[in-house]
């Protein structure tokens, strides 16, 4: 984590100067918003039928929070009431060491599945999921749990 910083959003590398001048940092849409809107910011409409399940999206962004904490990632609430539409591992778990690790730079990426009847286009530059940042809490015995350090992406913690 960098330093003087506690939590928040940053772009990651890979994104090219041209991609930097229209893309949208995530941003609560109210002061009493509990969720940062995250932006479809892959320059194109993502377009998804009914049943269908989306090809990797990946965000260009990576997030930073204390250790005892953890962002979770939902769909737009409207986008799950109106279409049902799900994120394919049914939320989304950042957790605090996934920040800038070695395989992909803590890059955050999704699918989404419509599980609707209905067509769901989210245009470019729309917001598609929310993030909440949440403290955590461990137990007592949890020194005999911790595992190594984190080198990869997603499902890299789990041995499998």
């Amino acid at each position: 984590m960098k330093t003087n910083k506690i939590r928040g959003f940053e772009t990651v590398s890979r994104l090219k100067t041209e991609e930097l001048l229209t893309f949208r940092m995530p941003r609560r849409s109210t002061s009493k918003s509990a969720g940062y809107d995250i932006y479809n910011n892959t320059g194109k409409d993502i377009i998804l039928e009914p049943g269908e399940l989306s090809e990797k999206i990946d965000t260009g962004l990576k997030s930073y929070m204390l250790d005892d904490e953890v962002l979770t990632l939902f769909p737009r609430s409207g986008h799950g009431f109106k279409y049902s539409v799900r994120l394919a591992n049914t939320v989304g778990i950042i957790d605090p060491d996934f920040y800038d690790n070695p395989s992909n730079e803590g890059e955050m990426g999704l699918k989404l599945h419509n599980q609707g009847s209905k067509q769901l286009i989210i245009k470019s530059g729309e917001a598609m999921m929310q993030g909440i940042f949440i403290k955590y809490l461990i137990t007592d015995d949890d020194a005999d749990t911790v595992g190594g350090e984190r080198l990869s992406g997603i499902g890299s913690t789990s041995g499998t």
